[in-house]
């Protein structure tokens, strides 16, 4: 799952606490979490990208609608702009 997120710091930190112990329970890892980037080619610009792995899609799907996810969600929505992708990966 690939995300980029344009977010209120501060606000964020709360919602950036709350997942790891989410994505764990559905297997899922931080692969990329911000840092430096650089645009190749193209006109997208992101503005922190978040690279995850998980066992399946339909994991990623399950992390996603968990019910425990709900309040998270809802505060991501609140203090970020997010586009979240889930895609497969090389097997």
């Amino acid at each position: 799952m690939l995300v980029d997120v344009d977010k209120d710091v501060e606000e964020y930190e709360k919602y950036r606490d709350g997942i790891p112990r989410l994505m764990a329970k559905h297997g899922g890892e931080y692969l990329v979490r911000g840092g430096d980037f650089d645009v190749i080619e193209g006109g997208w610009q992101p503005h922190r990208l978040v690279l995850f792995r998980f066992p399946s899609r339909q994991a990623t799907h399950d992390f996603m609608g968990d019910p425990e996810y709900a309040e998270l969600k809802a505060l991501r929505q609140k203090v970020a702009e997010s586009i979240i992708v889930a895609m497969n990966g090389m097997e």
